[in-house]
């Protein structure tokens, strides 16, 4: 497939934004402007939820910003990892409520939530770890990190999945990206992070809403996230997790997010994030 890389430049200072995108998904982007199109509400959670239905039956595609040789920014809306998921849904709501339509403001808007401090400068400055995503994105007004609101517990963990199993991701065979990403484990390493315990989740359910992004955490070593979605009440009442799941695509989970998580091997609890109003 033909891959088209895009260089824009502001119109209020010089900067460069090397950005990946197919043409099929180029115009994928534009199908989406329309599919969206009047279904803000009020409650932003519930337009997150609405806007998130849109990719339902998307195909899950793992390391879909695993794309030649420099960090470039990824614009894949055909396949979804769950991560990817989160932040596209994410993006689309926020450009909706700022009656924004054109790719351009997409791809800020993409580039914000994806990197530190909301700017690319080469592939450690992506958020990896899903911790610092949601810290990351706290402090840029993005989400509010809610765990200890609703239960929560603060634990510390050594974060080094990364740097330990450096043969899983190619970026890293570059001497300088595994340095930076070892400093950025370490800087973890200095901040705890609050887990909502799995025992704990359906006594506190009533205090997530939807919209929410969750994050599972896990025993796993070295590792504080394995997987993410968007918290949805459905019908019954019950919290559910529509994620792009990893048995395929996009869905929403069969069990209520309590009962689901009981079935994910390794799970010790999740975080939680709520979406501020842009």
């Amino acid at each position: 497939m033909k891959i088209l890389v895009f260089i824009l430049f502001s119109t209020s200072f010089l900067f460069g934004q090397n950005i990946t995108c197919s043409p099929k998904d180029k115009q994928a982007f534009e199908d989406k402007i329309i599919e969206i199109d009047g279904l803000l509400e009020k409650d932003f959670g519930k337009t997150i939820v609405a806007v998130g239905k849109t990719f339902l039956g998307t195909p899950y595609v793992a390391k879909t910003l695993e794309i030649g040789e420099n960090e470039t920014l990824v614009i894949n809306l055909q396949g979804l990892d769950c991560t990817t998921f989160v932040e596209n849904v994410l993006a689309f709501s926020r450009m909706l409520k700022n009656e924004q339509t054109s790719f351009t403001d997409f791809t800020k808007t993409i580039e914000t939530i994806r990197y530190k401090n909301g700017k690319l400068s080469g592939y450690a400055s992506r958020l990896h770890y899903f911790s610092e995503w949601i810290a990351n994105n706290a402090i840029k007004g993005i989400v509010n990190d809610i765990t200890s609101e609703i239960g929560g517990k603060p634990i510390t963990k050594d974060i080094n999945f990364m740097s330990t199993h450096r043969d899983l991701y190619p970026f890293l065979s570059d001497d300088e990206n595994y340095e930076k990403i070892k400093a950025s484990e370490n800087y973890l390493n200095t901040e705890s992070i609050c887990v909502l315990a799995q025992a704990e989740i359906e006594a506190n359910e009533h205090l997530i809403q939807s919209g929410d992004i969750i994050a599972l955490t896990t025993a796993i070593k070295g590792l504080d996230i394995t997987h993410t979605g968007i918290a949805t009440r459905e019908a019954d009442g019950r919290i559910y997790l529509l994620h792009a799941s990893t048995v395929g695509e996009v869905v929403v989970s069969k069990l209520p997010l309590a009962d689901y998580l009981k079935k994910v091997k390794n799970n010790t609890g999740i975080m939680v994030a709520r979406p501020l109003f842009p």
